[in-house]
This record gives structure tokens, C-alpha cells and sequence, in this order.
């Protein structure tokens, strides 16, 4: 007996394994003895595991939707005469919060817009006015353990770890000012009807500047869609306008339709979802219009546990409409998110337990 361990931890430790499909991916991460190749790098993503494979998946659903968008949209597909309608394959959205315009994130989205990459934007008011913003003033790197009450005796706000001294919204208030008198002298004589999407475009042609994504999205004619556009220092200048020079009007119902019009008539769409709240789900709402995108990538640090839309799975969205059902939406953030839906069916010829198990760590279909 003393020479034999007790078969229940025999039979515990080496249970035997059910084959796995013979198609499943094996992890294996890059090995650098091949040279220092990114693009290698980046395709390994797929076969590393945790994080990474969700990451290669994203990359994987955005470049169909790139190939997708190339294309070309025949005569007579949607709407001829809708002045929305797009002439692209696929028409890809593209929406994010203002942090990442705060962050170094904004050269990366100033690239897309300015290649012409993207064909529709959603935002936050601080994803527009942050852009302008660092066209007046820089942001500066700080750390998240400084003291608030220190900070606002010497008038520096804090992002995170990035700092923004208040001078920054005062040269934006110099800036500003004049264009919402102008604005509102064009509403006035003119007969010109403003929208959110209309002021950023009319700002993005005042900034002038090369560093700035609205500057791009103004010179390559790429709407930008802002619902809550008040929501910010933005709407704090309009506040302030309001006093000296009452009477600007922006209309929100024009820029739903003109939104919506966007996916209605699109042949195909895409959306790259970077954050959560108002954009992602104003860019979802959108594509519900034409019973759901083809093409889904969210990218956001939020839980479905709370019922938030910000944290919601795309099987989520499917259930609403706005995402198609033979689509393959990808999250990726912090939480790891493995979609093995076609293993999950393979698995199932297992029994009962083992696609239990499966389903469980397949958290996205």
C-alpha cells in the first residue's frame, strides 16, 4: 500500500482527456529568434492567448471590413437619390470617448481620418473640443495619485494621469467666441440651420490646423456626430454665448435623420466601438435602422453584469437588432474574450458536461 498512492488522487490527477478537434488552435507565441518583425508579432496575437487572441480576432474583423469597403457599390443598390447614401463597400463607423483624444491615442484616429479610413465618427463633446484644444495648448503627462485639492489651487485639471492647465479652456474661449457670433449672424441672415455635426465641421475648417482630426474630417467632407455635444467645456462656452449673444440654435433631429440615413442606405456597415456609453450606443442605434451591422468590433473595460450598454457583449446587440445575426463581433478589453463558437458545436459531440464547459469560457457568439 505504501508503494502506491491512493487511487482516488490517481484517478483525480490523471483523469484522461477527450481528443480535441484536430483543427483547434495551438498557443504558441512569436519567437524573436525569427527578427524583430511587428507584423509577425502582431499575427501571433491569434495563437497566444488571454488578451492577445481577442486583439488578433478585432484585427481579423476590421481588415474584412476593409475588404469589404474596397468593394465597389453597383448601380441601383440603396437609395439613388438619398444624399446619404454612401458609395463605399462596407461604410465603417467609427466611435470613441474624449480620453483617447486627450491621450496620445488622438495621432492614431487623426491618421484614419486624415486617409480617408473611416467614413463616419461618433464622439463625446470632450472627443471634439480636447482636439482643438491641444491645437491651442498642450496636455501634459502627470501621475493619478496627485492631489485634487492641490491641483485646483494652482488651476490644473486632471485627466487620469494627464494634466490640463485651465489656461487651455481660456484660449479655447478666445478661440471660440468669435465663430459662435458668426454663426449665429449666418442663423440669423442667412437662414442657416446648425447641427452638432455642422458646428464641428464649421470648426474643423476654423482650426486650420493639421494636427487636428475635425480638421481632416472637414477637409475629406467625414461627418462627425456629437448628440451630447453640450456635455463639456463646449457647453460651457455655449452657456457663456448664450448671456452675450443670445439665441444660437443647434438641431439634434436633423442630425438622427442625417445619422441614421447613414447606415439605412449603406450597402454593408462596420463599427469600430472605442469606449462605451452615448457612442457606442448611438452608433448601435443606428445600424438597428437597417436590422444590424455585418461587421462589430467593441473595445471597452466594461461588465455586462450591471446591465450598461457600455459593458453589454455583441450577442447583446444582437438580440436588438443591431448587430446581424450570421455576424462574428469581436469584444476585446481587459476581460479576455475567446470566441470559439465553431469548437463550441464541435465540442458538443462530447456530452452534456464537456460543452457546458466550453460554453462557459465562449463568452461571445
Amino acid at each position: 500500500m505504501a508503494d502506491h498512492a491512493p487511487s482516488v488522487a490517481m484517478e483525480a490527477v490523471l483523469k484522461p482527456s477527450c481528443e480535441l478537434p484536430i483543427d483547434m488552435q495551438k498557443i504558441r507565441g512569436y519567437d524573436f529568434n525569427q527578427g524583430v518583425d511587428l507584423h509577425a508579432v502582431l499575427k501571433s496575437y491569434i495563437s497566444t492567448g488571454f488578451q492577445a487572441s481577442s486583439m488578433a480576432l478585432a484585427i481579423q474583423e476590421i481588415n474584412l471590413m476593409i475588404e469589404k469597403r474596397l468593394e465597389p457599390v453597383e448601380e441601383g443598390e440603396g437609395n439613388e437619390s438619398d444624399e446619404h447614401r454612401s458609395k463605399s463597400g462596407c461604410t465603417i463607423f467609427l466611435g470613441y470617448t474624449s480620453n483617447l483624444i486627450s491621450s496620445g491615442v488622438r495621432e492614431s484616429i487623426r491618421y484614419l481620418v486624415e486617409h480617408k479610413m473611416v467614413d463616419v465618427i461618433v464622439t463625446t463633446a470632450g472627443g471634439v473640443e480636447e482636439d482643438f484644444i491641444k491645437c491651442l495648448a498642450p496636455t501634459y503627462l502627470g501621475e493619478f495619485s496627485l492631489s485634487g485639492k492641490e491641483l485646483r489651487l494652482r488651476g490644473i485639471n486632471r485627466l487620469g494621469n494627464l494634466l490640463v492647465p485651465n489656461d487651455n479652456y481660456c484660449k479655447f474661449e478666445d478661440w471660440l467666441m468669435p465663430i459662435l457670433d458668426q454663426m449665429l449672424l449666418e442663423q440669423n441672415t442667412e437662414g442657416t440651420r446648425w447641427t452638432p455635426s455642422k458646428m464641428i465641421h464649421r470648426l474643423g475648417k476654423e482650426i486650420n490646423n493639421t494636427d487636428s482630426v475635425y480638421y481632416w474630417a472637414y477637409k475629406n467632407n467625414i461627418p462627425v456626430f456629437s448628440p451630447a455635444l453640450t456635455d463639456g467645456s463646449l457647453g460651457d462656452m455655449l452657456y457663456f454665448h448664450s448671456f452675450k449673444n443670445p439665441g444660437l440654435v443647434l438641431d439634434i433631429v436633423e442630425d438622427i435623420r442625417r445619422l441614421n440615413s447613414q447606415a439605412v442606405f449603406a450597402k454593408r456597415t462596420g463599427m469600430i466601438i472605442l469606449g462605451g456609453g452615448l457612442v457606442k450606443h448611438h452608433i448601435c442605434n443606428a445600424n438597428l435602422m437597417r436590422n444590424g451591422a455585418e461587421h462589430a468590433v467593441f473595445v471597452n473595460t466594461g461588465q455586462e453584469f450591471d446591465g450598461s450598454d457600455s459593458g453589454a457583449r455583441p450577442d447583446e446587440a444582437i438580440s436588438w437588432g443591431k448587430i446581424k445575426t450570421d455576424a462574428t463581433p469581436v469584444k476585446h478589453s481587459n476581460c479576455t474574450i475567446v470566441k470559439l463558437t465553431k469548437h463550441c458545436k464541435q465540442m458538443s459531440r462530447f456530452g452534456n458536461g464537456h460543452m457546458k464547459l466550453i460554453d462557459t469560457s465562449c463568452s461571445q457568439k
